[in-house]
């Protein structure tokens, strides 16, 4: 890698003068009391048979609030009734796309043996369980053909499973319920799409992320019957957060039920879905990027930008410069999603695993947000290069596109902030300050 850019400071007083309004959005709070017993209703109220035998948990690699409670209550209710629960990780490609790789991202989440109680069986073997039609387009769908007509030659594509979820007795399918970050759809990220990408391991999750944007939804749902339709998903249990990432409500579902509840469920979401509270920003400072905060390290709901060719963007909000300033670093080196920024600094810039980052950025298709942009040394110098170059009015600086209750924005915007019923403005300003390079902002008790 090169050395970052070095920018002398503006001549001009730009910096000197900027000062930032501390904003507090009024997001929707709705926390769970008590997630165990929450789990053990959800789960007693489905009223399925369990499998006498071993069952599958998914574990996947977000940073999902509460999950370690969630997966041990779930793995605790179905030892209760009879199955042996075991663990695996169900995430794609991801953290290398080997199977210590994985263990090792799902551990790092609390997700351990000894904490959970049960075994972990991590795996990228993989085991063919049927196929779809190319860009998951049923014939009826396909336009100028005719329904009633055959595709000639038509081309098909493989959808895996994972080997061990494959032979267990049945698979309880855990997972957040949220918008997806690539299309929008009935279903978009959640119980369905851990079933097609996350248990599939790289083959899947390289099947549907080689659909065309615009058809990926269909490819989800097609894909997705074929494992509905193998018999081995014995149930789901989706969890939605509320804008605060606080659980606050858990939904079991039964597999028949999964394409009509999980739309439902998206809907539901929408109501809890943190924005940014402005429709037009100059520029957008990000602390930290990472998977643990959107599957594309900064999500593209919130910024409004998808990073992808033949994809549609969101019309609001309309960002003219994206900047990243570091790595989570519970995203352990994958950086996708770094392209999706204009200006990062150095030290985000060196905590990037290349390998990591390409083979799951490589396996969406998607290289774009793999890009690496300009590199300037540190906070410091990114926040002078960027006021010299666009001026200090519009921005707004916040800790990650997960938890946005807590954002800085420059003192322009403060008539817009006020006029906008969910923000309340601390009565103090905060100049802008830097310490060995990093700014002084501080996000105090906002998780980053």
């Amino acid at each position: 890698m090169t050395n970052a850019l070095s920018a002398p400071k503006p001549s001009c007083n730009t910096m000197e003068r900027m000062r930032f309004l501390r904003v507090h959005q009024k997001l929707v709070s709705n926390p769970l009391a008590d997630v165990r017993s929450a789990v053990f209703a959800q789960l007693d109220g489905l009223g399925l048979q369990v499998p006498q035998g071993d069952v599958g948990i998914t574990a996947g690699s977000r940073g999902i609030a509460n999950i370690a409670a969630i997966t041990r209550a779930a793995g605790d209710w179905l030892r209760d009734h009879g199955a042996r629960p075991f663990l695996f990780p169900a995430m794609g490609s991801h953290n290398g796309g080997t199977a210590e790789g994985q263990q090792a991202m799902i551990e790092s989440l609390g997700l351990t043996e000894a904490a959970m109680g049960i075994p972990i069986r991590a795996s990228m073997d993989v085991v063919k369980i049927g196929e779809v039609p190319d860009c998951g387009l049923r014939i009826a769908d396909c336009g100028s053909v005719n329904p009633k007509s055959e595709i000639r030659n038509p081309k098909f594509n493989e959808v895996w499973m994972d080997r061990h979820a494959h032979e267990a007795d049945g698979v309880l399918v855990l997972n957040r319920v949220k918008l997806h970050t690539c299309f929008a759809g009935p279903v978009q990220s959640g119980l369905l799409k851990m079933v097609v990408v996350g248990m599939g391991k790289t083959p899947s999750a390289t099947t549907f992320h080689s659909a065309p944007t615009p058809t990926m939804k269909q490819m989800l749902l097609d894909m997705g019957q074929v494992v509905l339709d193998s018999g081995k998903i014995w149930a789901g249990l989706a969890i939605l957060e509320d804008g605060f990432d606080q659980t606050a409500e858990l939904h079991a579902v039964r597999p028949d039920d999964f394409l009509r509840r999980e739309p439902q469920l998206v809907e539901r979401h929408r109501g809890y879905f943190p924005r940014l509270p402005l429709d037009h920003i100059q520029v957008l400072v990000v602390d930290a990027i990472g998977k643990t905060y959107s599957g594309t390290g900064m999500d593209t709901n919130v910024i409004g930008y998808r990073g992808v060719r033949d994809g549609e963007d969101l019309p609001t909000p309309v960002i003219h410069v994206i900047a990243a300033l570091s790595l989570a670093e519970a995203s352990q080196g994958n950086a996708i999603g770094v392209g999706l920024a204009d200006f990062i600094t150095r030290r985000l810039r060196d905590a990037i695993d290349e390998k990591k980052t390409f083979l799951n950025t490589f396996t969406t298709g998607h290289m774009g947000r793999a890009k690496i942009p300009v590199t300037l040394r540190d906070d410091e110098e990114l926040f002078y290069t960027l006021a010299e170059r666009y001026g200090a009015r519009g921005w707004v600086v916040i800790p990650n596109t997960l938890h946005l209750e807590t954002l800085y924005a420059s003192e322009d915007l403060r008539e817009e902030l006020v006029a906008n019923s969910i923000c309340v403005i601390d009565p103090e300003t905060f100049e802008l300050t830097f310490a060995n390079g990093r700014h002084k902002l501080s996000f105090d008790g906002v998780k980053r």
